[in-house]
């Protein structure tokens, strides 16, 4: 659905009065579609969810307390490019993501810092090679092959009162917005796993902004004097990669939650992914 669609969408659900606020809410992501693959089938360095990755030499496989982290995926940038409306993802290069392996990491916690890990490269991709997983890793950490197609997307926050300046809606408009929501994009939609980049997240629970400015600083009590200074930046945090429980890559966070990647737009900009922050969601 692009915007005009989310617009006649408005309209129909009786909110054409906050269609005002509609370039504040409708943000453009990139939807990974995936497809269970043979391990080895695809080219080296196709982006791929799930599986082992394919590595730079001399590549050092991230650890978590003393135990190799799980991959989750990777993701060739020139892939993404047609579909990155902003431009804010770097044009070339490759990103590879790891989370702990036991997923007992849900991010709300300042000591969760170096539980996942995010890999920016953009030269000498040629030497990539399929790695193998390493032997500490646990069998139901390591996650089976698919092959990624990718779309683009309009999405909808869940919390428009978090984005909206001034948010002056009536509790009838909210509730009209909640229903629009459920059933967003479509019905047949709501059923499929999504994996996204970029845009508003699929939240689960709360939301995630404030917790990863918060926790990223080292600070878990909101009584703390520095709370007020940073919750001002909250939304400078990007949506970088959402990860769904997706059963054709046999992915289950928590059941039937999600992973999300998070990073600072500053960070973005520079191409600068050591500074991530992850939660965990379930619902």
């Amino acid at each position: 659905m692009d915007k005009a669609g989310v617009q006649d969408a408005f309209m129909k659900a009786g909110l054409s009065r906050v269609i005002k606020d509609l370039d504040l809410l409708a943000q453009p992501s990139i939807r990974l579609f995936t497809a269970p693959a043979k391990e080895g089938s695809l080219a080296k360095g196709a982006s791929k969810l799930g599986g082992m990755p394919d590595l730079p030499p001399g590549f050092e496989w991230p650890q978590w307390k003393k135990l190799p982290q799980s991959f989750i995926a990777q993701i060739r940038l020139e892939d993404v490019q047609p579909y990155d409306v902003d431009k804010v993802l770097p044009p070339k290069g490759m990103l590879w993501f790891f989370y702990d392996a036991t997923q007992e990491t849900y991010g709300d916690n300042p000591d969760d810092k170096g539980a996942w890990h995010v890999f920016f490269k953009d030269d000498n991709l040629d030497a990539l090679q399929l790695a193998s997983a390493p032997a500490a890793l646990p069998a139901k950490s390591r996650f089976k092959p698919c092959s990624i197609r990718f779309a683009q997307e309009i999405t909808l926050p869940q919390q428009p009162e978090l984005i909206v300046p001034n948010f002056d809606w009536t509790d009838e408009e909210q509730q009209k917005y909640e229903d629009l929501l459920s059933t967003f994009p479509d019905q047949a939609d709501r059923a499929k796993p999504h994996n996204r980049i970029q845009g508003n997240s699929d939240t689960l629970q709360d939301d995630m902004h404030l917790q990863s400015q918060l926790y990223s600083n080292g600070i878990t009590d909101m009584d703390d004097p520095r709370v007020e200074e940073l919750s001002k930046n909250a939304n400078d945090w990007l949506l970088l990669l959402q990860v769904d429980s997706d059963h054709q890559a046999g992915m289950r966070w928590a059941s039937t939650g999600m992973l999300y990647y998070w990073i600072k737009k500053e960070d973005l900009q520079a191409h600068n992914f050591e500074h991530t922050w992850l939660v965990l969601q379930s619902e």
